[in-house]
This record gives C-alpha cells, structure tokens and sequence, in this order.
C-alpha cells in the first residue's frame, strides 16, 4: 500500500512538472464515441454482440413472471398462482392496460437492440477487416434488426421504423409510426439482405445463422399471407418455398427425446436453431426456473417457487389419447419429488410446463444456464406443411411428412388422405400441442384469427371467442397497449383501439 501511494505521488508531481496547457490539452482515450470507436474487427463484433442482449427481457415489476409470459397469457390456455402480478392477470383476464410492464420491456429493449443494429450496419462498413468476418458481422446485423421489428409490428400494429442511428439532436428521435406494410417490406429487405451474407448454416455459438435467417424469411412470409396484410396464397408459396429450402438442407434434426430439448449439453445444434443464450453463476442465469415451478411445493433446490403458469386441464384434454407429449414429465407435470427426501413424491393436483425444467439446477445449485429457445425445427416443418397447404390447396407428400414426423415422436400414427380444411386444422392443432408455452401460439392466433375451442375441439374465430374460464376476446386483443411512457414521451403516437 505504501508502495502505491508513493507511486502516485510520483505521478502527481511529474504532471504539475509537465505543465497545465499539456494536461489540459490530452485527449481522453477512454471516451469513445461512434466517431472514434469502430476501427478494428473486435469492434464490428462487439457491436452486433451488444444488439443480441436485449433477448433477455426483463420488466419492472415483474414478480412471478416475464414478458416473455405476455403472448401466452392472452391464449386462454394458462392461469396462475400469483395473484400479486398484475401483468399477467389482467393480460389473463383481458383487462390488459398500456400500463402493463410486459409490453413497455418489449418496446424498449427491441429498439434498444434495433438501435444496436443500426449502429453495425451504418458503421461496419467503413472499417478494414477480414471480408468475411465483415459480411457475416453484417449478416447478423440485418436479421437482427428484422427480428426486433417482426415482434413488435406483430405485438403492436404501426410502430416508428427506425432505420438510422438516433441521438438526442436527431430529427427522428421522435418518430412518426409506419403502417404495417411498410415495416414487413423492411423486414423482407432486411433478411433478404442478411441472405447475400457469408454467414455458415449453423452456429453454435448461439449467433444467428443462415438456416435461422432463411426460417425468419418463411415465418414472415406466413405472417403477410395471413391477417393482417392477407397477400393470401403467393405469399404462402413464398414461405413454403423458403421453408423447403431449411428442411432440404438436411442440417437440422427432430431430437428423439423430448428430454433432449433441455439438455444443457446440446444446447444451441440438433433441432434448437436459435436460442436465448444464458450462462449459470453469472448476471445472464436463465430467469425461467423458480417461475414455473409448482407454487410452494418443495420440489427444488430453489428457494423460491412461484407457480407462474398453470396449465389448464381443458388444454391438457385436447391433446390425442396415447400423446406423448402429456405423459408425466415429458412437456408437463403433475408430481415431483420432495426436495428434502426424494424419495418422497409431491402432487401437485395440477398441470405445470417441464419443457424447460433443468434437472441439474433444480435438484442441486439453483443456477441455471439453460438456454431459451427462440425457433425449433418442429416449428419450422409445421410451418412448411401449413404454407405449402394453402399455397397449392391440399396437402403435398412433402407436408404429410413434415407434420408426420413431429407426430411420430409423440407416438401418434401418420395423417393422410385429408382434404385442404382437415390438414389445415390438424396443422394448426400440431402447433398447440407442439409449441405450447414458447410463445407462438398467440402470433398464430392473430395471424389467422381463428383459436381453439378447448370445449368443442373446433376453430372459433378469435374475435368473439369466450374463453373457458369467463372472459371474451374483442378485437383489441389482435395486438397489445403501446406502453404509456411512449404514448407520453412521443406525441405523434397513436394507441391501439380499444386501449
């Protein structure tokens, strides 16, 4: 200690020796501005690094649960134990508000990352580097910033399209909102662009890749054949077409265990294209662990378990007798062992999600870095049947494969001789009940405007569909409240109807 203070005496006198014009004089080599920062390829990385953060969603106020909680909420499948969380409830019982602390994270943190995004693509360019290195840094950026606005053009309906860095003197800092059309042409643009770029097929590292970038393409090609946009069967081609193109490549792969989808060790390759990346003991554990935990039951090492999504019965039931899917602990369950003696079995008397339930943390840290996974290719073959359906009007040998094999590995037999209406329901009921509780399932309900009647086993138009438990859906619950704040904040903004 005395060593260093002596040290800094030193330096101290040696500056008062120099002379106060040549201190005052010397550039501060740690203030970095876009300016002067993006030189070398570390920063080009760095940047499109940062544009990845905002996938972690967090919110105020958000005790027992997540955003990214929001969408499936608004499904009628779930309810909850904690009653403290005014987000998910009034989401749940459709007196959702712009208050809402979901819908303001969505809303930041995706500009936040689109602001990212913006910054890589307008600065990479001019810095020397590896071409390819450059390309793929810029591949990442497009699809990146196309992600950000496909969730909140769906979410929110016309929302500002921000195309350029922004500071407080820039005149766009308080933007006007585009129409629907104008952000998905953005988006197309974006992928298409990100599609010229070097970027390898896989990557599991966790970053984007071509595979990922393509299956975006076919997911937003949908989402304009259908509502609200309707571009109807050309676009449909479209996203069967660009759908094929990932399944053709042969690079990715259905798990054969449901186990597999969250298995830490084969994370981020197989059927898990794009993920959520998360690392245990860290600020970026995954924060999805103690949330869907049975509410009290002393099943984990966990201190706390919150009981955030309860899975209805009524969903449960719809699913085919012999599913795998619904046997115990396969995507749900219904009793664990006790943390204190496991030997001892807790039931818990109802439905709880095990999609994403980590074994290790669970029962013996209480650290998880288990990634989230943002796209699966069960998705993305259920996608291909459903386009290619509408797109040539009945069922190709191509589809009935696609859905064929998701089905196979929940133990159910192969669909066939099925005309155009029936295939298209069973595609759309396949995605219930392989995608339930990933937040899909809302977007395919706004998309089409149709949602399943849990009583009937029948499609019922969204709007007007009363959900099981009481409250009936209007035509505001196709998008959610932009948040309050930006309502405040930007006075060229005008809120949903019905909000």
């Amino acid at each position: 200690m005395k060593t260093k203070y002596l040290i800094s005496s030193l330096l101290s006198l040696a500056l008062l020796g120099s002379g106060c014009s040549d201190f005052l004089d010397e550039s501060n080599k740690s203030n970095f501005t876009p300016d002067n920062y993006f030189k070398t390829s570390e920063h080009a990385v760095s940047i499109v690094s940062a544009a990845y953060q905002d996938f972690r969603l967090g919110s105020e106020s958000d005790y027992g649960g997540n955003p990214y909680f929001m969408t499936d909420f608004q499904t009628g499948l779930a309810n909850t134990r904690v009653g403290q969380n005014v987000h998910i409830n009034n989401i749940r019982l459709l007196v959702n508000n712009s208050d809402n602390g979901y819908s303001k994270a969505w809303w930041l943190q995706s500009y936040r990352g689109i602001g990212n995004a913006n910054l890589a693509i307008e600065r990479i360019p001019s810095i020397e580097m590896d071409a390819a290195l450059k390309s793929r840094c810029l591949g990442e950026a497009y699809f990146l910033r196309a992600y950000y606005y496909f969730n909140l053009v769906r979410m929110f309906g016309h929302i500002p399209l921000i195309l350029t860095s922004i500071d407080a003197s820039s005149p766009n800092l308080y933007a006007d909102q585009a129409s629907t059309e104008e952000v998905y042409a953005q988006i197309v643009a974006d992928l298409l662009e990100a599609e010229k770029s070097a970027l390898t097929w896989t990557d599991e590292s966790g970053r984007a890749s071509m595979g990922v970038v393509k299956s975006l393409l076919a997911y937003t090609y949908i989402t304009m054949a259908g509502y609200p946009l309707e571009k109807g069967q050309a676009y449909y081609k479209l996203a069967a077409d660009k759908a094929k193109e990932v399944i053709d490549h042969g690079t990715y792969y259905l798990f054969n265990s449901y186990a597999d989808l969250h298995n830490p060790d084969i994370e981020n390759k197989g059927e898990h294209m794009f993920m959520i990346q998360y690392q245990a003991s860290t600020s970026v554990e995954n924060p999805f662990q103690t949330l869907y935990l049975p509410y009290n039951m002393d099943i984990s090492y966990y201190s706390t378990e919150t009981g955030s999504i309860v899975v209805y019965d009524e969903f449960i039931n719809t699913y085919e007798t012999g599913d795998k899917r619904v046997e115990e602990g396969e995507f749900y369950y219904t009793k664990y062992t006790k943390n204190g003696n496991r030997a001892e079995t807790v039931d818990f008397g109802v439905y709880h999600v095990f999609k994403f339930f980590d074994e290790e943390a669970n029962l013996q840290t209480a650290r998880s870095g288990l990634n989230y996974p943002l796209l699966r290719y069960a998705d993305i073959l259920l996608l291909y049947a459903e386009a290619q359906n509408e797109a040539d009007g009945s069922p190709s040998v191509d589809a009935y494969a696609a859905i064929n094999s998701v089905r196979k590995r929940a133990n159910l037999a192969d669909l066939s001789g099925l005309t155009h209406d029936t295939f298209q329901k069973a595609v759309w009921l396949e995605r219930y009940h392989e995608l339930a509780f990933e937040n899909k399932l809302w977007f395919d309900m706004a998309r089409t405007r149709k949602i399943l009647n849990l009583e009937t086993g029948n499609f019922d138009n969204y709007v007007g569909h009363k959900f099981h438990y009481g409250p009936t859906l209007k035509e505001r619950e196709l998008l959610f409240p932009i948040p309050t704040s930006e309502m405040n904040n930007n006075k060229k903004l005008v809120q949903n109807s019905g909000y």
